[in-house]
């Protein structure tokens, strides 16, 4: 098992449940059924508590981003060993669980039933199967667990500075496991650790260094942790090296491609859907039919308007990709990405309340920053919330900075991607109401389990389904405009599904992908060539976002339909995210219970 701390990796982490699986049901009316079941939930809440301990000692970083401070400066140290003393523990948690008869709890604890039989059995297959410990490289980086530590707020900083010299004490086994566990790599993970790993080496800079020297540690605290410091950039070193000089020149790599068997099975963890992976890429490619026709016909109302006297094209698609060609002309100048990004939460943040979409909490702080170095290379735009236990830090809106070394054509191809339509529904997904808001929602959640075992297909399917909920909503004035570029930027949600099968299964080659990416997502070539990328270092989690929209959508049009004029948007919004991140069809079997 792997120590990193970023977002997505925690995540995926958590993720996942058995495919089709039901929810038992306990009818409440009869007064022994509903003691059975008080007194069935009753032992089950004492487990939960047992499982929760057990499950930060033996995963501190995954708690520390959590919230839950206890294990701060304990560093697990990757070797075959910790891994057996881990399948051991997990195999007691099992046999603890598969005491208690399912049936026999409540709706709410059926599912955090079923999303702890899944952490166990997805860890199993992760270790003995997927053996992602084995060929990822960008699996092993300490720098993201001492950036994450230094610049929280939960202990005072003399501890939290303690806490980190005692974790990185260990640096030296905790490298070398990460070599001896190291056996023919992807390419792509090898080069996404190098440059982590030397991303990361940026926190023990200048702010660390100077931290140190104003706290109340002791001088010989002082002393030792600056050796520790210099003792873990060498480690650190010394594993870019590694992998650098010694496994790349060999050229004994596997392919990233993990395969149709892997695949459907890591989906089903992953995903958590009603359907199956085959389902889903059937669904999508569906879906990017009817988006293409929706875009030509608002695409040939356009022409008029921004080509007068030219003559229209009459392929759909030439005419599709001139108009948004177009309207990717307005876009912020490199240096004011960031800036454009900040100055839209405050509109965002009022519509929302003007709409009453649902209820927002201003004690929420959100701080828009460049993504840390540790973070970069991956995704141009992330979230980083607080856990259920630290509800009060800071949300952090990562994104990532134009490239400073990018010539001026790969900077213009980046921006026209994010141009002033994109980048307002980009921040609608990742800010508000979509993850930000979310993820807000879910540390309110009563239950512990459903807050950090996070369906990433909920979360994900959430901020798309809210990009359509606000322009449904009214926001940006209904134009033709603003629904053309919505239909391109769902269409990248759509065709991330249809990618992500085509490239682990189907075996899609770079040129392939880039080229369906161009043609039929009317994306610019630097956010085509990045995504392919992503798609080399990631297995399932691209196809995520749309399952989960089209399930979330697809709840909400059913209960529309069912309740009728009763039908309140503001209600469904906020009793949807009521149930945590817990998976949509979970999710679902509680909202009908109660419709």
């Amino acid at each position: 098992m792997t120590t990193t701390t970023s977002t997505s990796q925690l995540l995926l982490l958590a993720a996942g449940c058995l495919g089709a699986l039901t929810l038992g049901g306990c009818e409440q009316g009869q007064q022994a059924g509903t003691t059975a079941v008080k007194t069935a939930d009753a032992g089950f809440d004492q487990f939960k508590t047992r499982f929760i301990d057990s499950l930060w000692y033996y995963n501190p970083e995954w708690a520390s981003d959590q919230g839950y401070h206890r294990y701060d400066s304990l560093l697990v140290i990757p070797t075959a060993g910790r891994r057996q003393t881990e399948a051991a523990a997990q195999a007691r948690r099992r046999k603890e669980l598969a005491a208690f008869e399912v049936g026999k709890l409540s709706v709410n604890n059926q599912t955090d039933y079923r999303l702890i039989e899944n952490y166990l059995n997805r860890s199993l297959w992760q270790t003995d199967t997927l053996r992602g410990w084995q060929w990822n490289p960008a699996g092993y980086n300490l720098g993201g667990a001492v950036s994450e530590l230094l610049s929280g707020r939960h202990h005072p900083l003399d501890r939290r500075l303690r806490n980190i010299s005692e974790k990185i004490s260990h640096s030296v086994e905790y490298y070398e496991a990460a070599k001896q566990n190291i056996s023919r790599p992807t390419r792509e993970h090898t080069d996404l650790a190098i440059l982590q790993n030397e991303g990361g080496m940026e926190v023990y800079g200048a702010a660390l260094l100077d931290s140190i020297s104003r706290s109340g540690l002791s001088e010989q605290e002082k002393t030792d942790f600056r050796t520790r410091i210099a003792t873990t950039k060498q480690e650190t070193r010394s594993y870019i090296d590694f992998l650098r000089n010694e496994v790349k020149p060999k050229g004994q790599f596997r392919s990233f491609r993990i395969g149709k068997a892997l695949y459907d099975r890591k989906f089903a963890y992953d995903i958590q859907s009603t359907y199956s992976a085959d389902q889903v890429y059937a669904k999508a490619q569906q879906h990017k039919r009817e988006l293409l026709h929706d875009m030509g016909r608002r695409a040939a109302r356009l022409w008029p308007k921004y080509f007068p006297g030219q003559p229209q094209p009459t392929d759909s698609i030439l005419l599709i990709k001139t108009v948004i060609g177009k309207l990717s002309e307005k876009h912020a100048r490199p240096a004011e990405f960031a800036a454009a990004v900040k100055q839209q939460i405050p509109t965002l943040i009022k519509f929302v309340n003007d709409k009453k979409l649902l209820t927002q909490d201003p004690s929420k702080p959100l701080v828009v920053r460049d993504t840390p170095p540790y973070m970069r290379g991956s995704a141009g735009a992330s979230i980083s919330a607080p856990g259920p236990y630290d509800k009060a830090a800071n949300t952090y809106y990562n994104v990532e900075p134009v490239p400073a070394e990018w010539t001026a054509a790969q900077a213009e191809s980046y921006l026209r991607e994010y141009n002033d339509y994109t980048l307002q529904i980009l921040n609608i997904h990742e800010a508000i109401p979509g993850h930000y808001t979310q993820l807000v929602y879910a540390n309110r959640s009563p239950s512990l389990i459903k807050s950090i075992m996070g369906n990433g297909a909920m979360i994900e399917g959430w901020a798309v389904y809210t990009e359509r909920m606000m322009l449904e909503s009214g926001y940006g004035g209904n134009t033709d405009e603003m629904w053309l570029m919505w239909d391109k930027w769902n269409m990248r949600v759509t065709l991330n599904a249809i990618l992500d099968h085509d490239v682990q299964v189907n075996n899609a080659s770079e040129q392939d992908v880039v080229g369906m990416l161009m043609r039929e997502g009317f994306q610019e070539e630097a956010e085509a060539r990045g995504k392919w990328k992503r798609a080399t270092q990631s297995q399932v989690q691209l196809s995520s976002y749309f399952t989960g929209y089209t399930e979330i959508y697809d709840l909400r049009e059913e209960l529309k339909k069912a309740q009728g004029k009763s039908f309140d948007l503001k209600t469904f919004n906020e009793q949807f995210l009521s149930y945590g991140s817990a998976p949509v069809k979970y999710i679902r079997t509680m909202m009908l219970k109660k419709s």
